[in-house]
């Protein structure tokens, strides 16, 4: 095993005096192309191109010596320390860091960073980053080939965001482009970059938060809320207790993207958006698109509207991780299942009407669950009922995938 390991990070400025001591005594120097160029790499030193950070460790574990590891920005930050201070390679590592290139980007652009979300974005996460983008107003995508400003802005399709492209923060090619999400895909962009990606309600200025990224507490407490809080009456599917019940069964969360069709007076959309997930709400009343999208402003929760009428509106749209039926039927159901996200909610007026669901989701693969809820509203003055309401409540979950 390696005698000492040093994880150095590098952001293009001059290296530290304990970064160059450690490095010159390095018998063994880790890092991509262009740190292992640098003047202050010992000529003798053992030199790893690094491509799979799990390989490298292998052989540091195995090298008597001292090793360095070379990594861009600040390696503890998504970045190789989490790798080589696995167990299975019993590396013990010093860190020396330098500034991330998150923090660079967004000194680039002159802006406060403390209420952006992070997010990285492989081939495997990019839709994952994307649906964070359309959550969110203010989010750094630390970008890979395959997964760059152009796919970025190709996902975002009917989004509409502002991109701050940062491309290879640090060096002598450094570059900033600031352009809007649906002229990304017309360059070609160079690696590394780091895309600010900005848009949606914008909240008014104050002193700045207590917690980095997005609070989870702002807004009012609670879930289900009021009509009274959308701006009056809501319509049917959309009382508080099968709201809650809806969110409940879903579970929508960052990363998520949700669809709620039939979007009604937005409640249940705004409510999934207050969680985190990215959302569209689809509705063919334009009167209730507008309330979809008021209701998103009152909250301050970015939403994409779209107005049709399902199905046939839904084929375009991007894949969901979960979805709530709230109006259309077991047509739109079933065109929902077709498309296998996670989970399906709806709900039915009638037992009929909820077997013919269930049914059908049976036989696209979804397990199904049923409950008759009865809720009952009471005025607590003379403590007399005031409304009632009854809904069959399905919920569909694909069992070959994740809860």
């Amino acid at each position: 095993m390696a005698d000492r390991v040093t994880v150095i990070g590098w952001d293009g400025s001059p290296l530290t005096d304990a970064a160059r001591s450690a490095l010159g005594a390095a018998t063994l120097v880790a890092g991509a192309a262009h740190h292992l160029a640098l003047p202050e790499v010992p000529p003798a030193a053992e030199r790893i191109r690094l491509g799979s950070v799990a390989l490298a460790a292998r052989r540091i574990a195995g090298h008597r010596g001292t090793a360095v590891v070379l990594a861009d920005g600040d390696p503890g930050f998504f970045g190789v320390v989490r790798t080589l201070r696995a167990p299975e390679f019993g590396l013990e590592v010093e860190v020396v860091p330098a500034v991330s290139s998150v923090a660079a980007a967004f000194a680039r652009a002159g802006m406060p960073w403390d209420d952006a979300q992070v997010v990285v974005a492989h081939r495997r996460t990019l839709r994952r980053a994307v649906n964070v983008c359309r959550a969110h107003t203010k989010v750094a995508v630390l970008t890979s080939p395959g997964a760059g400003p152009a796919e970025l802005g190709l996902l975002l399709e009917g989004v509409h965001r502002t991109f701050v492209i940062c491309e290879e923060l640090g060096t002598d090619r450094e570059q900033v482009t600031i352009l809007t999400s649906d002229k990304a895909a017309d360059h070609t962009w160079r690696d590394p970059n780091v895309v600010i990606v900005m848009g949606g309600p914008v909240a008014p200025a104050g002193h700045g938060g207590w917690i980095a990224g997005r609070d989870p507490g702002a807004g009012p407490r609670g879930w289900a809320l009021p009509a009274e809080k959308y701006g009056g009456a809501v319509g049917e599917g959309e009382n508080e207790p099968l709201r809650a019940a809806q969110l409940a069964h879903l579970g929508p969360r960052v990363g998520d993207l949700v669809w709620d069709i039939g979007s009604g007076s937005g409640a249940f959309a705004t409510e999934a958006a207050r969680c985190g997930a990215g959302v569209i709400a689809v509705d063919r009343d334009r009167d209730a698109c507008a309330r979809t999208m008021d209701a998103a402003r009152r909250f301050g929760v970015p939403l994409q509207i779209v107005h049709g009428t399902a199905p046939h509106i839904l084929e375009n749209l991007p894949e969901p991780d979960v979805v709530r039926v709230g109006g259309g039927g077991a047509a739109v159901v079933s065109a929902v299942a077709d498309r296998r996200p996670q989970r399906i909610v709806t709900h039915a007026a009638t037992r009929d009407a909820a077997e013919l669901i269930g049914r059908d989701l049976t036989e696209h693969g979804y397990q199904v669950e049923c409950a008759l809820l009865q809720s009952v509203e009471l005025d607590t003055r003379a403590w007399t009922e005031k409304e009632r309401s009854v809904a069959f409540l399905l919920t569909g979950r694909l069992p070959v995938r994740n809860p």
